[in-house]
């Protein structure tokens, strides 16, 4: 028996505390071994020598995995680089701590900086790894702990494979392992078809925006709903003369009477809710009093809101009355010459130049001038009313799709958790 195989077999246990939650028919009842992930894995020292050109040089990214690695960031001399063959795993040691390990699936062979960790998994027999059950696992909550987290607690600055080696888990067999990888990256492809749509409905929107609004210098959108295609150039007006601009104030944070009073406050805390059409909720709420000593205004519901500092350029428009931080422009519309729902996708189609007025080194900002003197092209109402409900039909099927991306999500997170056994213990 070879080495290895007898540190399995002193390591191997059966023990229902590892049972998974879920598992395929043909394996309920099977025992799991344990085991350490250095018993079924091996690192790989494999150097390029004089064998490879630097077209074959790879980098590791949390987002898009084993990506082609930016020229600048080649050394000139590559033969120290470590190979990387089909489903061997590659990770920068310094950056494994937020996710930057990944699964090289090419049937050919890579380079990777002489820096980054390599190891393939043991596939020779019963007793090993599927390499698509480790590429699963990886995403594990409890991959995440381990690897981020020291023996003492303490965050990991960098880990190598001697410390991933440790890793103790609970192994089923080999087919089912390979049965679990299957399914896992059977939704795994349900999940990128459909952020394919979500993306292409993001870009149909992008590219009817281009259309439905007249681009600069120009005094007509490109294309127009039937009906106004004899209406005439849109006209040019400041946004003063057909809203009622307001902005806001932070009621003094050292009197707790000013807060918690029910009155919905927007404030840079909100950053993430802006830009999704209405927004409803706040992070942070005032009272009546905190409106009364101060220069905050409640403004409302139906109001159209903007970020002039942090997030330049977001914007929503409220669903309910609410204050704003001194951080917001907001304005109230003239029902009679301008539609909200249309001045909202206007001022999202114009972040390039609200980005383009910012000013400042450290934090930039637009200045209250800027708006005061802000000018559109703006068309008919009923014209403004038709675009406007265009895209808030275009927003309202992607913020579906994207619900049926985040379900998915959610989904696959679940299935892992029951599928995956529980972790042991490591000894770091």
């Amino acid at each position: 028996m070879s080495s290895r195989n007898k540190t399995i077999a002193n390591n191997e246990e059966a023990t229902t505390a590892l049972e998974p939650k879920r598992r395929f028919p043909e394996f309920r009842g099977a025992a799991l071994r344990s085991v350490r992930l250095g018993d079924v894995t091996e690192e790989g020292r494999l150097r390029n020598g004089k064998k490879h050109s630097v077209a074959s040089v790879m980098g590791v990214t949390k987002a898009n995995g084993i990506v082609p690695m930016e020229a600048r960031l080649i050394a000139a001399d590559i033969e120290r680089y470590k190979i990387v063959e089909h489903d061997w795993f590659a990770y920068n040691p310094m950056r494994l701590n937020i996710g930057s390990i990944a699964r090289w699936e090419g049937e050919s062979e890579i380079l990777v900086s002489p820096d980054y960790v390599v190891f393939k998994c043991i596939t020779d027999d019963e007793s090993g790894i599927a390499p698509g059950y480790i590429d699963h696992f990886r995403q594990t909550k409890a991959w995440e702990d381990f690897v981020t987290e020291g023996g003492d607690g303490g965050v990991r600055v960098r880990i190598y494979y001697k410390d991933i080696a440790r890793l103790q888990l609970g192994l089923p067999s080999l087919p089912e392992q390979k049965k679990i990888a299957e399914c896992l990256s059977s939704v795994d492809e349900l999940i990128a078809a459909q952020a394919r749509k979500v993306d292409s409905l993001r870009t149909l929107k992008r590219g009817l925006m281009q259309q439905l609004f007249p681009r600069e210098g120009e005094t007509q959108p490109r294309l127009r709903f039937p009906e106004f295609q004899d209406a005439g150039d849109w006209e040019e007006k400041r946004l003063e003369d057909l809203t009622k601009r307001g902005s806001g104030h932070t009621p003094s944070k050292s009197n707790p009477e000013y807060y918690n009073g029910g009155i919905k406050w927007v404030s840079l805390a909100d950053s993430k809710r802006l830009d999704g059409g209405l927004i409803a909720e706040t992070a942070i709420e005032i009272s009546e009093q905190g409106i009364q000593n101060s220069s905050a205004v409640l403004h409302p519901a139906g109001t159209v809101l903007i970020s002039r500092d942090a997030g330049i350029g977001k914007s929503a428009v409220m669903d309910v009355p609410m204050a704003v931080s001194q951080h917001f422009i907001a304005w109230t519309c003239n029902p009679c010459m301008l539609f909200n729902w249309f001045l909202y996708h206007l001022l999202q189609n114009s972040k390039p130049l609200f980005e383009r007025a910012a000013t400042g080194s450290t934090i930039k900002t637009i200045g209250l001038q800027f708006f005061v003197d802000l000018v559109f092209r703006i068309p008919s109402l009923p014209e403004q009313q038709r675009i406007a409900h265009c895209f808030t039909s275009l927003d309202d099927l992607i913020t579906a799709q994207s619900d049926k991306l985040n379900a998915l999500r959610a989904y696959k997170r679940g299935l892992m958790q029951q599928l995956f056994p529980s972790t042991i213990e490591a000894s770091i």
